[in-house]
């Protein structure tokens, strides 16, 4: 059953910053999160330009996530099976990502974001039908809360308690009751999911497993965005792109893998030899590092 559910992420920080922030996030996240045996690797980070979304940037991304397995999935699949392809087509302040698992080829994930400047109160910025709407669920995400679930505490790592938080650089913070509807700037991520996993017996669970994960990293990324203002605020465009190479080349680094000699090629090759070896299988059967972004390097 195809499931339609909207996020909305408040943010205190205005549309034009907020690109930035995004950028920033998530390189930094990315290297937080790779090592030799889990993380992204970026095959392909380039200009696009189509009729649809205009010009933009498109990336291709793998994602190694074995250890994010719940325990039930890992029953009746092996641990590398949440091996992930992302497409993602960013055309600010439109963006739409495709993501696709090798292992379960009728799983299909898409997020359409529309990023506005208002405090989330904008009721159909995708433009749905009738039916889509009457489909879609909508849920208003705090960056403030400090409600917990299992997805945040596999996910989450940003501890910042925001009700006390408060930049030295913008002045911004802390973030209280209904800070929303007070804060100024503010924008809004309007992220639509459309997740289709239709798999007898579980593809329901899959589903609303993956809703649940994408929840939490959209918080956690959210957060993220807002928790290292001091760190971005103030960058350039240009400033961004070169971290952005330097930080993809260290990802590919980190797992093995360089830039110049990885392509989509190689992966569509490494997935067939790894479907042919699922679909033998009759059972189931380093320190990390992380990237300091210094502004003063590339000021």
């Amino acid at each position: 059953m195809v499931q339609i559910k909207e996020f909305r992420i408040v943010m205190p920080i205005s549309l034009e910053e907020y690109q930035i922030a995004q950028m920033y996030m998530v390189m930094k996240m990315q290297q937080q999160n790779s090592d030799g045996a889990e993380g992204v690797e970026v095959l392909e980070n380039k200009p696009f330009e189509d009729d649809i979304y205009g010009r933009g940037q498109y990336t291709f991304k793998i994602y190694r996530l074995q250890s994010k397995a719940p325990s039930w999935l890992q029953t009746f699949a092996p641990a590398d099976a949440l091996i992930m392809q992302e497409e993602a087509w960013n055309s600010y302040p439109r963006c739409k990502t495709v993501i696709k698992c090798p292992y379960f080829t009728k799983f299909s994930l898409t997020i359409e974001t529309v990023h506005k400047a208002d405090n989330g109160l904008s009721e159909n910025v995708h433009n749905l039908s009738k039916e889509q709407l009457a489909a879609r669920q909508v849920e208003v995400l705090d960056i403030a809360s400090t409600a917990r679930d299992y997805w945040s505490y596999a996910i989450a790592s940003n501890s910042i308690d925001f009700s006390k938080f408060k930049s030295k650089s913008t002045g911004r913070g802390p973030l209280l009751n209904s800070w929303q509807e007070r804060c100024n700037p503010v924008m809004t991520a309007y992220k639509l999911v459309t997740i289709d996993a239709p798999y007898w017996g579980f593809g329901y669970r899959l589903e609303q497993a993956l809703l649940a994960g994408e929840r939490a990293l959209f918080l956690e990324s959210h957060r993220n965005c807002f928790g290292w203002i001091d760190e971005w605020f103030g960058m350039t465009m240009q400033q961004i792109r070169e971290l952005e190479l330097q930080s993809d080349s260290s990802l590919n680094e980190k797992i093995g893998k360089t830039a110049a000699t990885t392509t989509t090629e190689d992966f569509d090759r490494r997935c067939s030899s790894e479907e042919e070896i699922y679909s033998k299988r009759s059972t189931i059967s380093s320190e990390q590092h992380e990237l300091t972004f210094d502004t003063r390097a590339i000021s």
